[in-house]
């Protein structure tokens, strides 16, 4: 087995597999029927990147588990996904009964998208073919989740004092995970010097003139600097984690042996 490949796969699967479950909790529950529906397809899109890269990371691992495997029967300690998509949408006030708020799942998937884009548009150099033609396919999907996400942070940003103030919260609670997302420790600079991946340190300052590009268009104030929160890439999730892949995994779990 690859080992550097195995992780890369891993953690740009599970990035996309949890952003995806986030953004489902969203359908039916959107301020607008449009916006019902473009989440659910945003939703969709990341979780065509998951099952690639799960599939992917199955055939290198060699261990006969495949993308449901991988998806369904791990425990959140062998997820490598960042902290960031794990977030809830109701985000700091989190709780069983906490409304899901809009503005920190329009943070969320600017932050997330925004890095995604360009992450992938640096995997077309990969020295893996097979990662080169995935990230071809997902940086098309990923430009248009950066507009989306960009338009709903204008449009709250300069609308109401109401809407700015809880565009604003979104973004403050979320940027603290931000720098997790260039984080490199020593599994991925094996994969960095193989060629493999990326050095997302090289894309930082692009990512940040991005972000700064959006929130000055909607007359936001960029979030102050804060302790960066780290741990998703190596299984050291928050609790979330565990809510989240309770439901998701419960029926396979349950009937494992069930084909459908």
């Amino acid at each position: 087995m690859n080992a550097q490949l195995f992780e890369v796969c891993l953690r740009i699967g599970d990035d996309a597999l949890i952003s995806a479950q986030r953004l489902a909790e969203w359908s039916a529950a959107a301020p607008e029927l449009e916006e019902d529906i473009a989440l659910s397809n945003i939703a969709l899109d990341q979780l065509g990147v998951a099952r690639l890269m799960l599939s992917y990371a199955g055939e290198v691992e060699g261990a006969g588990r495949d993308e449901d495997a991988l998806a369904y029967l791990r425990d959140d300690p062998e997820f490598r996904n960042c902290l960031l998509v794990e977030l809830p949408n109701a985000g700091p006030a989190a709780g069983p009964h906490a409304p899901i708020d809009f503005g920190v799942t329009m943070a969320r998937l600017l932050f997330v998208s925004t890095y995604q884009l360009l992450l992938y548009q640096s995997l077309l150099d990969s020295s893996d073919e097979r990662l080169r033609d995935i990230a071809a396919k997902a940086r098309k999907e990923s430009a248009y989740h950066v507009d989306h996400a960009t338009q709903w942070t204008i449009r709250l940003g300069d609308g109401t004092e109401e809407s700015a103030r809880r565009m604003a919260e979104g973004l403050d609670w979320c940027w603290r995970f931000v720098p997790e997302l260039f984080e490199v420790d020593d599994t991925m600079q094996a994969a960095i010097d193989a060629g493999i991946a990326p050095d997302p340190r090289e894309f930082e300052d692009e990512y940040r003139s991005a972000i700064a590009a959006v929130l000055a268009e909607a007359q936001l104030e960029a979030p102050a600097d804060q302790r960066p929160i780290l741990g998703g890439r190596r299984g050291h999730h928050s609790e979330h984690l565990g809510h989240l892949l309770a439901p998701m995994q419960f029926l396979p779990r349950t009937y494992p042996d069930a084909t459908w």
